[in-house]
């Protein structure tokens, strides 16, 4: 089953208005007479559910009023959140950003799972453009990752439980700052500024839906990523991955109860080459999903960066398909533009 909220839906408010998306993505039929809003359904998932399960099953035979999908109209799923905590599950990833501003890495963080707290009251839509009051200093970097939407997870859940408790898979562009992050986290008290608005994919998915793809609470297919045009990553979200979502999810909810509709993000998707670092698409390699690993790379090769952080007009595609080739969860594009306000 696919779900999406679009923000140009009529009576659609601040939260969007939920449909069931066809499995090509071609189509939609409204979804509220169900639920409204994707919290909504959440909220109240064993009921909704399965209803939304049937209205999925009219829509793929043509039993319902159907639309023309159009993801340019789409907020993200969750166009707000309760909330939003981004992991670390590719320890490859933070040891290689972690070395780019002169940061050790502690043999815990092989063992215990990283996590911050971000921004969920303003998510951007997956065709929205990033808007920024500063292009030149302020290190503007996409960070392509995995999201899963939860169910009510107790506190203390252990990672099995946790796991059960995914109700729905989604992409996300969790927008960086570089050149705000080492000031920030020198402060000893984690980001902010640093992590501004981050965007989710047009679509969410039931794991279900994923077939064996998904599997051992992690998503093994290829992350494609472009930058300017060109291929720039594909880095499969199931490999490398130290911690797999019920583990995530678990550490986020071991000293409170997570509500339905929290967001848990994976972290940046990184793959490892050889048992070191990875190499550009065009070296054989599988890229990167974000810029910072590139430059920290470029560093260790040559002794000083070489690709630049993005800038005004410059853009990013995010994207995932599946065996035969079709996009699952719909396509993040994104350009960078002046804020005005």
């Amino acid at each position: 089953m696919k779900l999406a909220s679009l923000k140009s839906a009529p009576n659609a408010g601040r939260d969007g208005r939920l449909v069931v998306v066809s499995k090509d993505l071609t189509r939609y039929t409204d979804a509220g007479r169900i639920a409204v809003t994707m919290q909504a359904a959440l909220d109240n998932w064993a009921e909704t559910r399965p209803q939304l399960q049937a209205l999925a099953q009219s829509l793929e035979v043509g039993a319902v009023p159907v639309e023309r999908f159009h993801e340019r109209d789409c907020a993200s799923p969750l166009p707000r959140a309760f909330q939003w905590a981004d992991g670390s599950a590719y320890v490859n990833h933070v040891e290689l950003v972690r070395k780019a501003r002169g940061a050790t890495m502690p043999e815990t963080f092989w063992t215990d799972p990283l996590m911050y707290q971000g921004g969920s009251d303003t998510f951007l839509g997956p065709r929205d453009d990033i808007e920024m009051k500063n292009d030149q200093d302020w290190g503007i970097d996409m960070e392509a990752e995995v999201a899963v939407i939860v169910d009510d997870v107790p506190m203390g859940a252990t990672p099995e439980i946790a796991a059960s408790k995914i109700r729905l898979i989604m992409l996300v562009n969790d927008v960086s700052l570089r050149g705000l992050i080492p000031g920030e986290l020198g402060k000893g008290f984690g980001f902010f500024q640093s992590k501004p608005s981050s965007a989710f994919s047009p679509v969410t998915v039931t794991p279900e839906e994923l077939g064996d793809a998904w599997r051992d609470s992690k998503l093994h297919l290829p992350m494609l990523v472009g930058l300017n045009g060109e291929p720039f990553g594909r880095a499969n979200a199931g490999m490398d991955m130290t911690f797999d979502f019920g583990q995530i999810i678990a550490h986020a909810a071991k000293t409170r109860p997570l509500g339905a509709g929290a967001i848990i993000g994976s972290g940046t998707v990184s793959n490892k080459l050889d048992d070191g670092p990875g190499k550009p698409i065009a070296e054989g390699g599988a890229g990167y999903s974000c810029i910072a690993e590139i430059r920290m790379i470029e560093t260790i090769e040559h002794g000083a960066p070489k690709t630049p952080f993005m800038k005004f007009d410059d853009s990013v595609t995010i994207e995932m398909k599946d065996k035969d080739g079709a996009s699952i969860f719909g396509r993040i594009a994104q350009t960078v533009k002046p804020y005005h306000g």
